[in-house]
């Protein structure tokens, strides 16, 4: 078995309980799992956009149980006792930091309630072997100095968004010890920015970019120096994969992995201007001062622990992840189907990874 790459024999049969699943992130790992092999269950909300990736990977069909709002512990109870799950990812959330102003009640709500509910529910059912919940880069208290976040560091949150995913990772050292008695390990996930072809999440850098481009209209950019970890969207889920099969043979698992390149951040400038060279002629105007609500102007992860316990490297520079993404976009808005793009994409991400295995044992 090739290190850092999921074990298609533990997920072929297994049963997975997958929130978020009609998320960008979520629908990717969904793709993921059921060509592995796994019976997967969803539980999300309905896709927010029309052009959801989720809706040109899956069959409509599956949403009709699937449905379920986190925040509803009833329902959320019914799902997991029907679904019984040998492993849950919890990708399910209020992932955006300008709506997190816009929606505080809510964003908490989804991000601490709903992970609580969650883990309530999971606790009655007791089948699980292993639980992977996602929180983000922003969980670390942020002073802008450029340093890299390591697990260790402090927790904080200087904006809803952030400060929910923080006690989100709260909400999960509670209940650790419950389901280490049990044999169950948890673990919590925090990446880098994820970038990929099929997001369309409003007020998130590419889907903005891509839809201002493709319009012929003018990108408007607020925080152009903004830097921060970019990674493609299947660098992180390998690391959700990898994690969730140490955490079910019963492992001795840190409580929390970074999962980022191993470069330092890039700025929301360079990212723009390699993207920009893969649609050609278009316009962007960036901000001379930043606009919008308080954001963290650098933010940089340590992934050394991940690498250490996991085998989990960052193996697609800068360079690659964007142009990849933007000729994700290109062909996808030239008729190119979502699954075929999709399917392209693993297949280079799984060669690089037997490359690289390859590379260190020799």
């Amino acid at each position: 078995m090739i290190q850092g790459l999921p074990n298609r024999d533990f997920w072929r049969g297994r049963r997975v309980l997958l929130t978020g699943h009609t998320g960008f992130k979520g629908a990717w790992m969904l793709f993921w799992l059921e060509a592995m092999g796994a019976r997967v269950t969803g539980c999300s909300l309905a896709p927010e956009q029309p052009q959801a990736l989720f809706s040109h990977l899956h069959s409509p069909d599956r949403l009709a149980s699937e449905i379920v709002d986190i925040r509803n512990p009833q329902e959320l109870a019914t799902l997991v006792a029907r679904a019984r799950p040998e492993v849950v990812f919890h990708l399910a959330a209020q992932s955006l930091v300008r709506r997190g102003y816009s929606d505080p009640h809510g964003t908490f709500a989804t991000n601490v309630q709903g992970t609580n509910n969650l883990m309530q529910a999971l606790a009655q059912v007791n089948t699980a072997l292993a639980i992977v919940v996602t929180t983000t880069d922003k969980v670390y208290r942020n002073a802008n100095d450029g340093r890299a976040f390591v697990e260790t560091d402090p927790l904080g949150g200087h904006d809803p968004y952030s400060a929910s995913k923080a006690a989100c990772e709260m909400v999960v050292d509670g209940w650790r010890s419950r389901f280490a008695a049990e044999g169950c390990g948890i673990a919590t996930a925090r990446a880098g920015n994820v970038i990929g072809g099929g997001d369309w999440a409003e007020d998130r850098l590419v889907p903005d970019a891509v839809r201002a481009w493709s319009s012929g209209q003018v990108l408007q950019v607020r925080r152009p120096e903004a830097a921060r970890p970019w990674q493609h969207v299947l660098e992180p889920l390998r690391g959700y994969l990898v994690l969730a099969e140490k955490l079910s043979s019963g492992a001795d698992m840190a409580p929390a992995y970074n999962f980022g390149p191993r470069a330092e951040s890039a700025s929301v400038r360079n990212v723009l201007s390699l993207a920009a060279a893969e649609f050609g002629d278009v316009r962007t105007e960036f901000a001379d001062t930043p606009e919008g609500p308080v954001e963290a102007q650098t933010l940089d992860l340590d992934p050394s622990l991940a690498e250490v316990d996991l085998g989990i490297q960052g193996l697609w520079g800068l360079d690659r992840t964007v142009t990849l993404t933007a000729q994700w976009y290109r062909n996808f808005l030239s008729g190119r189907q979502a699954r075929e793009l999709c399917e392209a994409d693993c297949c280079a991400y799984l060669d690089s990874v037997r490359r690289a295995s390859m590379a260190c044992i020799q």
